[in-house]
This record gives structure tokens, sequence and C-alpha cells, in this order.
């Protein structure tokens, strides 16, 4: 299972990398390459990607379309999203691929814009509504619903092991069970981010009043003897 699935129109595994925070970002790319996965990326990280030395393709090589409306529009396309869902075990899927040319998308690396920190900044209203992601959620939440076949990866502390756990060529159990460990991960990122960005404009309609449902994001710290 750890080997990435071959698609049907002969492309090369593909990785897709779109991420705001670049920590550790083209080491990723660079190991990735070097175990014969496709870089795929969009703006400033291909870019990135590229004066690294890494061989990249930009998103829109994939997909035809030029990103669009000030960036708003560059993943959201079915080049992108029916090479992450697709499910390799199910005949009516691969067969959508292989008519529509699509190419399987093995790993998903993406965090988010920078919508927590963009608040705290003091921005404006316009600038803190700019940086709520859409594709970036979208494509996260794809491959974490896909994840038996699509690693999806929000958190760069997690992109060393991944790359050990893919050379370590684990059993079916072991992958599986760090898809799942993965998959978790990405939808309480999504959970998280969605959750700071109703907080935010429940403040700016609110009136002061306690808002009628409430989503608090906590990360453990850490954990309590018993009674305590």
């Amino acid at each position: 299972m750890a080997t990435p699935s071959k698609s049907p129109n002969g492309a090369k595994p593909r990785a897709l990398i779109s991420v705001s925070d670049k920590t550790g970002m083209t080491n990723l790319a660079a190991e990735l390459a070097k175990l014969g996965y496709e870089v795929v990326s969009t703006g400033g990280s291909a870019k990135a990607i590229s004066d690294a030395g890494v061989d990249v393709t930009a998103v829109d090589a994939i997909t035809n379309y030029p990103e669009m409306l000030d960036g708003r529009v560059k993943t959201l396309h079915p080049a992108v999203h029916g090479g992450i869902l697709a499910r390799r075990d199910v005949a009516s899927h691969v067969d959508a691929v292989t008519t529509h040319d699509i190419g399987y998308v093995d790993i998903v690396a993406v965090n988010l814009y920078p919508f927590r920190e963009t608040v705290a900044s003091g921005a404006g209203f316009e600038q803190c509504v700019e940086n709520i992601d859409i594709g970036g959620p979208a494509m996260i939440r794809a491959a974490a619903k896909n994840h038996p076949f699509v690693y999806v990866l929000v958190d760069a502390a997690d992109y060393g092991p991944l790359i050990e756990h893919i050379k370590s060529n684990p059993s079916d159990a072991d992958d599986l069970a760090m898809r799942k460990k993965l998959a978790w991960k990405a939808y309480q990122h999504c959970a998280s981010y969605d959750a700071v960005v109703a907080e935010y404009l429940w403040s700016e309609i609110g009136d002061g009043a306690p808002a009628p449902e409430l989503c608090v994001p906590m990360t453990l710290a850490d954990t309590l003897r018993y009674g305590a």
C-alpha cells in the first residue's frame, strides 16, 4: 500500500505541495523527487521549490487553466480533485480518470492561509476575509477522505516521518495506520481553522452577545493526575 498507485494515463506518482508556511517544504520536495514522485505545486511554493533546484510542475500545466481571481481559483479543478479523490479500487473511478486523462495524486501537502495571524496583526476586515482559505481545505478534506490511497500532510513535523515511512516499505496494516493518523490530523487542522474564522466573524456581527453556537479549538498541553 505504501507504493504509490500508477495512473491509468501513465503519469508518474504525484505529490501536490501548496503551503503558506514553507517550513521544510523544499526538503520535502527534494526527498519526494528522489523517491520518484512528480512534484506539482502552485504560485510561491512552486517558485521556491524550483529555486531550490528541484524539478516542479506548475498546477496550471495539470489543469490547463491559469490561476485566476487573484489566486482565489487555482486548484479547484477536476484535474486536481479527480486525481485526489479517485478510488483506485473502483472500476468506474478508474474508467473516469482514464477517459478524462487525469493523473492520480498520491500525496497532498497543504497548510492554510495565515488567517489567525492576519487577525492578530490588526488587519482590516477585508484583508482578513481574503485570508480565509478555500482551495486548501478542499484539497485537505479530499485527501483525508481518500486516505487509503492518498497521504495528507498539514504539519511540517510529519514531513520527515512520512519520508522514512515510505522508505521503510511498511506492511499494509502499518501503512493504513499512518494514513488514518494523518487523515485525523488533517480534519482536526481544518476544524480548528474554521472555528477561528467563525469566532472572528461573530465578533464582527455579534454586538458582544454570546455566540449561539461555539467551537473552541484547543491543543492538549498536558494530562492531569486522576482526581486533579
